[in-house]
C-alpha cells in the first residue's frame, strides 16, 4: 500500500500521493515555488494510519507549483417565470496545479 494523505485547501479535501499532480483553488506563488499544506486531515505512511481531530498534529504536505490558470467558463443564468427577470453571467475559476513532493507526519 502506498503512502497517502488527505489535505484540506480551498474548502475541499484532496487525497494525495507523492509524485501526483492535483488541481486546487488558486494559491499564492509562482511556477517552481514550494508550497506547504499544513491542514492535513489524515495520513497513511508505511501502513500506519493517523486520523486528525480535525488535523493531524505535526503533519504536512510539501508540493511544488507546476502552473496556474483559469478553468473553463461556466454560465450562471437566473430566471423567474412571468416577471421578465433574466440574468446571464459567466465565471472562470482560477486554479493552481501542484505536484506533491513529500508527505511528512
Amino acid at each position: 500500500m502506498s503512502d497517502f494523505a488527505i489535505v484540506h485547501t480551498g474548502g475541499k479535501q484532496y487525497r494525495v500521493k507523492t509524485g501526483e499532480t492535483i488541481r486546487v483553488e488558486k494559491l499564492p506563488g509562482d511556477q517552481g515555488d514550494t508550497v506547504t499544506l499544513d491542514d492535513v486531515r489524515m495520513t497513511s505512511i508505511d501502513g500506519e494510519v493517523s486520523i486528525g481531530n480535525p488535523v493531524v498534529s505535526g503533519a504536512s504536505v510539501t508540493a511544488e507549483v507546476v502552473g496556474q490558470g483559469k478553468d473553463k467558463k461556466i454560465i450562471v443564468f437566473k430566471y423567474k417565470a412571468k416577471t421578465r427577470y433574466r440574468k446571464k453571467k459567466g465565471h472562470r475559476q482560477q486554479y493552481t496545479d501542484l505536484r506533491v513532493t513529500e508527505i511528512t507526519s
